[in-house]
């Protein structure tokens, strides 16, 4: 599938991960459910395609469409920041022995050489693994 935006149409299909700080398992229950909700949210406030997400207790996995132009970088840092500022007011314990919600690093892989279903079954068996 292709995206216009101004002058350009694009295809640019990623598969993100990253992790909380200490690789702490504390991707459950509502902590879950709420991280959900902030990634659906600002992928749709910046016009990206959330294709597929999985969150584990430790690590997120997504595959994500983002304008070239505005990049996946700002994208995966405005999901970070973002999720982290509002988990950490919203659930306190996240707040204990974790001086920041996510590690400052991240993976990512464009996907275009191997076909998307192949990419969206890998992260949503990433919960079986």
């Amino acid at each position: 599938m292709q995206f216009k935006s101004n002058n350009i149409t694009y295809s640019c299909k990623y598969h993100v991960v990253w992790c909380p700080k200490y690789r702490r398992d504390v991707l459950v229950g509502e902590v879950k459910k709420r991280l959900k909700t902030i990634i659906a949210d600002v992928c749709q406030k910046r016009d990206a395609e959330l294709i597929e997400l999985e969150t584990m207790p430790d690590p997120v996995h997504s595959l994500v469409e983002v304008d070239p132009q505005y990049g996946i970088h700002r994208l995966v840092q405005e999901i970070k920041g973002l999720s982290s500022r509002l988990l950490r007011g919203e659930f306190k314990h996240l707040t204990t022995r974790m001086p920041t919600l996510w590690t400052n690093s991240y993976f990512v892989s464009t996907v275009g050489g191997a076909p998307l279903s192949v990419i969206k079954q890998y992260i949503e068996n990433q919960k079986h693994v």
